[in-house]
């Protein structure tokens, strides 16, 4: 409640795109300091794989555009120059062998990736001698600016776009300063996002001191340290996810009423959103009416069906492919108010019945399931598994057990569970697999649990969480994750797998 707008790290994408657009916002030399603090051994930035392509090509921009301007010390200049050539030399060979097909379902990666791509060999054009000679980079096979080049042309004539589309404004490039059909929010946020924010305020010298626009970007600066994350504020998106953790997991909360009120009011006919600025999303609604339910506080979740299509439910209207941990969470929803309202359930039998069956047809060979929004199958495991072995029915037994034997074979030998390595978060969610389902009954379930609870001990303020969340690039919600930590301890203590053990977790 004292942090109404959410807990999330820094991303460098969106850093980088800020260092670019507001060179003249507070603390500049901050968020050009974190992006040198962040570069790996290898040239890159991000995570492993595929995934360090967006904000690698975001940092090496941003230290070019920096390049550019020549307000450096010729000592700041060759840092610079060092690192950017770093990453131009990395991304070179990434993007020669890069296809389209094979970069990670990130949302806006059709724009920000042909977006990037052309400022930096505009910036090497510019700078010749001076940068890296004959180097230009390509798009990955099969990408074009086609996509791009729409977005641009409708925003420069004034025409609307999908709401969902002003997350990523910095792309339309001079187009997205001032842009006519763009509405900043109460707050002053674009599309909830800094970097669109900064690219629709554009230069501030002509606006006034207390331009909301500006007010809020100064704001966001100053919370994170000149650095910025890149979706905020996430306001009902955190509160339904912790909510909804802490208490399906029988955590005893205390929550504030006024936190409540607040999550019942935002539900509207189209459902919510995740937070100012952003279209309301079948994911954000069907978790805060879950969370509500578990409260004892059910709402009608008619809304959610504005997301229904033939076979599952969107996480938006216009959505390309589709997610299964929304329809989870759509599936949580339904079921946990048919419980508290029996005499209705009738009324969702069938959209119940759909979404298990788009779960269980989405089940990969090994049992697990993975998802658009979360880098770790763990998340999306966990999320179809409760759902499923709750609110399935008989026919989804099979596959809940696969997924826990999934969960079983895939721990590591320090008892964690991690796509990458071993983290918390993911061992937290594996956890849940085994404490939560039928599983729980398993003996060899119940010793693995133990060995992650041992872990979540021994990593605590050791092991941090590294950011695994889809957005423009990976992000950690803070909160939301210190939650689902937090219920895994509480499932392990109450199910007796564990003795009890004192410290910062408990």
């Amino acid at each position: 409640m004292i942090r109404p707008w959410g807990q999330v790290t820094p991303s460098v994408y969106e850093t980088g795109r800020v260092v670019t657009l507001a060179p003249w916002l507070a603390r500049h030399a901050d968020r050009v300091a974190y992006l040198l603090a962040a570069q790996r051994d290898d040239g890159g930035w991000g995570a492993p794989g595929a995934y360090a392509l967006v904000p690698t090509l975001s940092a090496t921009e941003a230290l070019l555009a920096e390049l550019r301007r020549g307000t450096e010390t010729r000592q700041e200049s060759a840092t610079l120059l060092e690192a950017a050539g770093r990453g131009l030399r990395l991304l070179s060979g990434w993007l020669a062998e890069l296809t389209a097909r094979s970069l990670p379902d990130l949302p806006a990666v059709e724009l920000t990736v042909p977006d990037m791509v052309g400022r930096i060999n505009g910036h090497l054009d510019a700078l010749g001698e001076a940068g890296c000679p004959g180097l230009r980079l390509r798009l990955p096979a099969g990408m074009d600016t086609t996509f791009l080049d729409i977005v641009r042309d409708r925003i420069g004539s004034g025409r609307q776009v999908p709401e969902k589309l002003l997350h990523a404004l910095e792309v339309a490039g001079d187009a997205a300063a001032g842009a006519a059909s763009v509405l900043p929010t109460a707050i002053g946020t674009v599309g909830a996002s800094p970097a669109a924010s900064a690219a629709w305020l554009g230069d501030p010298a002509g606006r006034a001191a207390g331009d909301p626009v500006l007010r809020h970007l100064e704001a966001v600066v100053v919370r994170h340290g000149g650095p910025v994350p890149v979706g905020f504020p996430i306001t009902v998106f955190e509160r339904g996810w912790v909510l909804s953790w802490l208490v399906r997991a029988g955590v005893p909360v205390d929550v504030p009423p006024e936190l409540v009120a607040e999550l019942r009011a935002v539900i509207g006919p189209a459902g919510t959103p995740a937070g100012p600025g952003l279209p309301c999303d079948a994911d954000t609604t069907s978790v805060a009416l879950h969370a509500l339910t578990l409260l004892g506080m059910p709402q009608v979740p008619a809304s959610l069906l504005e997301f229904e299509t033939e076979t599952h439910f969107c996480t938006w209207q216009g959505e390309q492919g589709a997610s299964v941990t929304v329809n989870a969470h759509v599936l949580d929803a339904f079921g946990q108010y048919a419980i508290c309202r029996p005499a209705e359930r009738a009324s969702y039998e069938r959209v119940m019945a759909k979404t298990t069956r788009f779960l269980l047809d989405r089940q990969e060979p090994d049992g697990s399931w993975s998802d658009r929004w979360h880098a770790s199958p763990y998340y999306a495991t966990a999320g179809c598994a409760l759902a499923l072995d709750e609110f399935g029915g008989d026919g989804s037994a099979e596959a809940v057990a696969r997924a826990a034997r999934w969960v079983l074979d895939s721990q590591r030998e320090d008892g964690s569970w991690g796509r990458w390595g071993g983290t918390p978060e993911e061992t937290a969610y594996a956890m849940q697999v085994l404490l939560m389902t039928n599983a729980k009954w398993d003996p060899a379930g119940r010793e693995a649990a133990a060995r992650g609870y041992d872990y979540l001990h021994r990593s605590w303020g050791v092991v941090d969480n590294p950011p695994m969340w889809h957005d423009k690039d990976l992000y950690l919600p803070i909160a939301i994750v210190r939650a689902v930590v937090l219920a895994a301890v509480h499932l392990a203590q109450g199910a007796g797998v564990v003795v009890p053990v004192a410290g910062p977790l408990v």
